[in-house]
């Protein structure tokens, strides 16, 4: 990606926060390894208050997934870093809802332990893509992922 000026510091913070979308949508995914290792489930502690709101509210998910498509990647007022971890992460939760369309039609063939598996990749996949990308946001820096980030560069400008 081209440098295209400085980042501020509420910049890079509004820029991590839209990858909270992918993560809540995403831990579901890690429910197999939830019970194998009780002590991961340390990093749902923090994550506790927004997921009751996240799960109480009826489409809560659907409406932030909107709410952050229409009102801050179609702005062109917002700076493009925001914009872009913005659309990076909607595009991560898409991604999500093919992987639960395919295992949940797959999911009558497959045996458990492949289903298992599945949701552990999944799971492991965007905890990995999460930490990275919030990482590279905190830093100043866009987050490179293959083949999502080019459809993200398409989609903002």
């Amino acid at each position: 990606m081209t440098w295209r000026g400085s980042t501020t510091t509420q910049d890079r913070i509004f820029a991590c926060l839209p990858y909270l979308l992918p993560l809540l949508d995403g831990l579901g995914y890690g429910r197999y390894l939830f019970e194998q290792f009780p002590p991961l489930g340390l990093i749902l502690i923090p994550l506790a208050p927004l997921l009751q709101i996240y799960r109480g509210i009826p489409f809560f998910g659907l409406i932030v997934f909107f709410a952050l498509f229409l009102l801050v990647v179609r702005n062109n007022d917002i700076s493009h870093f925001i914009r872009f971890n913005t659309m990076q992460a909607i595009l991560l939760d898409i991604v999500l809802i093919l992987c639960g369309l395919i295992l949940s039609i797959l999911g009558k063939s497959l045996g458990g332990f492949i289903m298992e598996t599945l949701s552990n990749m999944i799971f492991l996949g965007i905890l990995g893509s999460f930490i990275y990308s919030v990482v590279q946001s905190a830093m100043g820096r866009y987050a490179e992922i293959p083949t999502i980030s080019d459809a993200v560069y398409m989609q903002v400008r």
